[in-house]
């Protein structure tokens, strides 16, 4: 409040020379700058945002292109298709254009506004005797112009012009990071659909293997080598298996139905490729921890966020200081018809108004606004940290899915021996069935966490990949 007290000073000074009335700007500019704070970006450490995990390699994984990283072509199409018509991303668009509206008359603000005036006056009085109105003067016709224009010696106007379009980089970083999730859902899904199809495929055979082995056991039983239980038990594992099929098959139509909704499509059948010939990328580089401040599309979002609520705060700021307006208007009068012979009207008002006491409003909507401003700056720096996490996450879960390849290798090749060898024995009479059931479903176990595991290791390259900030470039 003591920058506003010296400006009341200065003005309530009386100006008898010249000299000191061009004083006055240099001083109000002076002041002036010391009303509004400059922006700067907010000082993070990045250096330990990564979890057992320190590079000094700027190269990530975030720069590739969502074609060059999912080179299924099937996935291309539909991952090209979803940016196209998803009704998510469109409405994220959309905003962007909203906001870049808002920012765009928000420019306009140091501009002086102009109206435009025209109207017709008549006047009269009602007769006391018979009630009859009876026009006292002519009609008067006017039209005039009038503009107001505001000074902006605070940074106000300047203060909201930066907020606005902050607001509106935030909308822009938003629906970037809507494309993000939206091309890794696309990838995810898809990598579902794939294993499910192969679930699907291995539960399948394992049935018709299973059925085989009831023949078998049919056969053993006619040779007296086995039971009517072993028999039974043949027949009760093989709808074991059968059984699952259906939930399979439902979760595939889900899966299908879920990748037509991100691509704005209704529910159907879904081209696809197959499981094998779904590589898991060898190297995955994640680049330094700085790097998401550029390429994750959130944490932007997120500090243009902060950066709207201060300018926001240095606008509640100036509120607190005299506003400097002038108002000008100009225009015709005449009377008895348009035609007629008139004069020229004119004004010209300067005022500054200082608040003195509303109420506490002023300090209310600074202290509003700063608080804002501190919110805004947590949820910067909680973002930023998520997004660590998540790297962390993705990375640890892509080297614990390929640190499984070898041993579940090892594991079906044991098992199968397993399987094959139990069959045999129970021909010679040298093992009962309920082995050879074990062993079976261990194998279609074995078999399905398999695909089980390679499905981690792509869907950890997806959101290694979402984590980064790609798929918006």
């Amino acid at each position: 409040m003591r920058l506003s007290n010296e400006i009341i000073m200065i003005i309530n000074k009386p100006l008898h020379r010249t000299g000191s009335s061009l004083l006055l700007l240099p001083m109000l500019f002076i002041i002036a700058c010391k009303v509004t704070k400059p922006y700067k970006s907010p000082a993070v450490d990045t250096h330990y945002l990564y979890r057992d995990h320190q590079t000094i390699d700027t190269t990530s994984l975030a720069t590739l292109h969502w074609n060059e990283l999912f080179t299924d072509t099937l996935l291309q199409q539909l991952i090209g298709k979803g940016i196209s018509n998803s009704p998510d991303l469109r409405i994220a668009f959309s905003r962007v254009q909203q906001a870049q509206a808002s920012y765009q008359q928000n420019r306009r603000l140091i501009y002086p506004s102009v109206n435009a005036n025209a109207g017709v006056t008549a006047s009269g009085y009602s007769s006391t005797l018979n009630n009859a109105v009876k026009t006292t003067a002519s009609p008067q016709f006017q039209g005039s112009f009038s503009t107001t224009w505001e000074a902006d010696i605070w940074g106000k106007l300047t203060s909201s012009r930066r907020a606005s379009r902050a607001a509106a980089l935030a909308e822009n970083d938003n629906a970037h990071a809507v494309q993000t999730a939206l091309v890794a859902n696309i990838a995810s899904n898809y990598y579902d659909l794939l294993a499910l199809d192969e679930q699907l495929s291995i539960t399948e055979r394992t049935v018709i293997s299973r059925q085989a082995t009831v023949e078998v056991m049919k056969e053993l039983k006619k040779a007296d080598v086995v039971t009517s239980a072993a028999v039974v038990q043949s027949e009760a594992s093989r709808y074991a298996a059968e059984v699952t099929i259906p939930d399979i098959k439902r979760a595939i139509r889900e899966t299908e139905n879920q990748l037509n909704l991100l691509l704005g499509d209704p529910p159907g059948p879904v081209k696809r490729s197959v499981w094998s010939n779904q590589p898991v990328t060898a190297v995955l580089q994640t680049g330094v921890p700085a790097q998401l401040l550029a390429n994750r599309p959130d944490v932007q979002a997120a500090e243009h966020t902060f950066r709207q609520y201060f300018e926001l705060t240095n606008v509640a700021r100036t509120y607190f200081y005299p506003t400097l307006s002038l108002t000008a208007s100009g225009g015709y009068l005449t009377v008895h018809d348009l035609f007629s012979p008139g004069s020229w009207i004119s004004s010209l008002a300067t005022g500054l108004t200082q608040p003195v006491f509303n109420q506490g409003l002023n300090r209310a909507r600074w202290e509003t606004a700063h608080e804002q401003q501190d919110q805004a700056l947590l949820g910067f720096e909680k973002t930023l940290l998520i997004a660590g996490q998540e790297v962390s996450d993705a990375m640890y879960a892509y080297q614990m899915a390929t640190s499984k390849v070898s041993t579940r290798n090892n594991e079906l090749t044991d098992l199968e021996k397993s399987v094959t060898y139990t069959q045999e024995l129970v021909k010679y009479g040298f093992a009962n069935y309920t082995e050879v059931l074990t062993a079976q479903q261990n194998l279609l176990s074995a078999r399905l966490d398999q695909v089980a595991d390679y499905l981690q290791g792509l869907q950890a390259v997806v959101q290694l990949y979402r984590s980064l900030g790609g798929g918006w470039q």
